[in-house]
């Protein structure tokens, strides 16, 4: 008795990895919800997923790639990938709070690592946000650049909630060595691998 032959199998797609500017108020998953559009609406890439998430309401780099492999390289925890944002908070940064967020925290879920953080003057390269970030006269705020190398839901928020400067604005820069640079809200581009 023969035994079945093999199936022939497709040829193996070549591993993608796709930087895409997530505009504020989108899902980093590919469906709609009853509230938010999903990324279909502005990526028509089948069989790419993305690699980690990005809040609803925080815009910038969101990576995705087809390779489960680079995926979880992407994400895990393990690896300490750093990933650097720039946040608009409510207040004055004291010396004291950079020095909190920089030695880690107790949060709800845990200590933080080490983080690095910074006082910066707004990017230059920002683009609009839409819509616009509320102005109060009597608040100050100010940016700050920080960079961690855990994901934890939410984690800059409430990070720089624990020092007394809620977020107002929350753009994700870069994911190891890849950025944001050149890339406007909704658009996308191949990175090297």
């Amino acid at each position: 008795m023969s035994r079945p032959r093999p199936r022939p199998r497709g040829p193996k797609q070549a591993t993608r990895l796709i930087a895409f500017n997530k505009p504020m108020n989108v899902l980093s998953q590919f469906t709609d919800d009853t509230h938010w559009p999903g990324l279909k609406r502005y990526l028509d890439l089948p069989g790419l997923y993305p690699a980690g998430r990005l809040d609803r309401d925080s815009e910038g780099l969101l990576l995705l790639t087809n390779d489960g492999i680079l995926q979880a390289r992407i994400t895990d925890p393990k690896d300490k990938m750093p990933k650097t944002y720039y946040a608009q908070v409510e207040g004055t940064v004291t010396p004291e709070a950079l020095a909190t967020l920089r030695g880690g925290m107790e949060l709800n879920d845990g200590r933080t690592r080490p983080a690095e953080a910074e006082e910066v003057p707004e990017p230059d390269w920002l683009w609009p946000r839409d819509p616009p970030v509320r102005f109060r006269k009597s608040v100050p705020e100010a940016w700050l650049r920080l960079t961690i190398t855990e994901g934890r839901n939410r984690q800059v928020r409430r990070m720089c909630a624990h020092v007394g400067l809620p977020v107002l604005r929350l753009v994700r820069w870069s994911v190891g060595p890849h950025t944001v640079a050149d890339l406007a809200p909704g658009d996308w581009r191949d990175l090297p691998l």
